[in-house]
């Protein structure tokens, strides 16, 4: 790290024993992620210890570089030993950890994207046959086999039925699979 973790403590006394579990936490997530370039942590205790349940807040804030800083801000209090900071410190850092891991996805370009389905209309059947053609958005026509339509919906599909469907490569050209019947306000 760049920059010394910075520890701050609200309405309590700094306790080594907090500081040395923030470090070592920190050390941790500086062996899952090298890119850390700060951290500052908020260990803020209940104002107030007149009834049970009051919680720890704490507050993390930690610089990666190439992205916005990974920022939790809890307070953790369900169960009775949330009450007790380093129990509170220990989610706080977990709920970190999952924020750098998708970070880290993010910049390694592992973020998966959600492509929707290809669209186009019922073309034509062949006569007496268990197949058809699809024509595509982009005006191409597409062969499609009664197997590759789902739910057993081959019967039910007519001459400009709306269809979504996947694109491949078949033997003798573009084919669709996974044809699914649509209807019109469902296209984009």
């Amino acid at each position: 790290m760049q920059v010394p973790t910075e520890i701050v403590f609200q309405n309590c006394e700094p306790s080594e024993t907090l500081r040395a579990e923030v470090e070592r936490q920190v050390a941790r997530l500086e062996k899952f992620s090298g890119r850390i370039t700060s951290c500052r942590v908020v260990i803020r205790a209940p104002e107030t210890r007149h009834r049970h349940g009051d919680a720890y807040r704490i507050e993390l804030r930690i610089a990666l570089p190439a992205h916005q800083d990974v920022v939790v801000n809890r307070t953790h209090g369900d169960e009775e030993e949330d009450e007790h900071p380093l129990v509170a410190v220990s989610k706080a850092f977990a709920a970190a950890q999952r924020q750098i891991e998708d970070a880290m996805r993010e910049m390694r370009g592992d973020i998966k994207e959600h492509v929707a389905p290809d669209h186009g209309r019922v073309a034509r059947f062949v006569a007496g046959e268990d197949y058809g053609f699809i024509e595509a958005s982009d005006g191409r026509e597409l062969y499609f086999h009664r197997n590759a339509v789902l739910n057993n919906a081959f019967n039910s599909l007519a001459v400009g039925d709306e269809v979504r469907f996947v694109e491949s490569e078949g033997e003798k050209g573009p084919q669709a699979s996974s044809v699914r019947p649509i209807g019109k306000h469902h296209l984009t």
